[in-house]
């Protein structure tokens, strides 16, 4: 069993999971913009439950977005970090994929329409198909509207993510007939990101610290002086 950190802080949930010998403990908890003072403190107390120094890890998981970009920032900033002092390995996990690996372990999803709340009236949109142990892509991550996702073939999707909740009348009539259910609860966490992420660090497939990078998607990353007036967020 490796011992592994993974962290994750694209939404409004800051998540974390740690991996040992001992077992697996978790942090998962709607913090908000106080994720980037909550993280570093949570990620001690782990490591000092589990009795294990951060040098002791075997590699660190980040999640690398799409989501809102301080908090995607936080989870890549804190993580390559940590894995320059430590000189650990790391592994990018995408927001979107970890929605589709929590369906599955919580609902048994094997075809899943993430649509993430982006914000400013748009989803990140991503569909994954189950194959064996792990999944296809079947529509890449992108932002857009909720009228304009992308179509997809067949039935059975299970529908997840936040944008399920904010646009759902738009998205069940966009994919009327395709869907098997709707689940708008199901977030991306840490510890889904450590299960799809240990096979990768078996398989010799990590990356050095200063590879560690965000997936954005969207470009616009920052709001007008009139828009941060108005409430609109990121």
């Amino acid at each position: 069993m490796m011992n592994v950190l993974a962290l994750e802080s694209s939404t409004e949930t800051l998540s974390l999971a740690l991996q040992t010998k001992a077992g697996l403990r978790t942090f998962d908890e709607v913090t908000g913009p106080a994720a980037s003072q909550r993280i570093l403190p949570e990620i001690q107390r782990l490591l000092t439950e589990a009795g294990i120094k951060l040098s002791a890890l075997d590699g660190i998981v980040y999640g690398t977005g799409p989501g809102a970009f301080t908090g995607v920032r936080v989870a890549v900033g804190v993580a390559q970090g940590l894995a320059f002092g430590a000189d650990l390995p790391v592994v990018g996990i995408s927001s979107v994929l970890a929605v589709a690996e929590t369906a599955w372990q919580t609902a048994g999803a094997d075809k899943v329409l993430v649509c993430l709340d982006a914000r400013m009236g748009e989803v990140y949109h991503a569909a994954f198909i189950r194959h064996g142990d792990g999944w296809a892509e079947v529509s890449p991550p992108v932002v857009c509207k909720p009228q304009e996702v992308p179509a997809v073939a067949g039935d059975g999707w299970l529908g997840a993510c936040s944008g399920w909740r904010v646009f759902e009348q738009v998205l069940s009539e966009k994919y009327r007939g395709q869907l098997a259910g709707i689940r708008p609860e199901l977030m991306p966490t840490a510890t889904a990101m450590l299960t799809l992420a240990l096979p990768q660090f078996a398989a010799g497939q990590a990356h050095a610290a200063h590879e560690a990078a965000p997936l954005y998607v969207r470009n616009r990353v920052a709001l007008t002086a009139a828009e941060r007036a108005q409430g609109q967020t990121l």
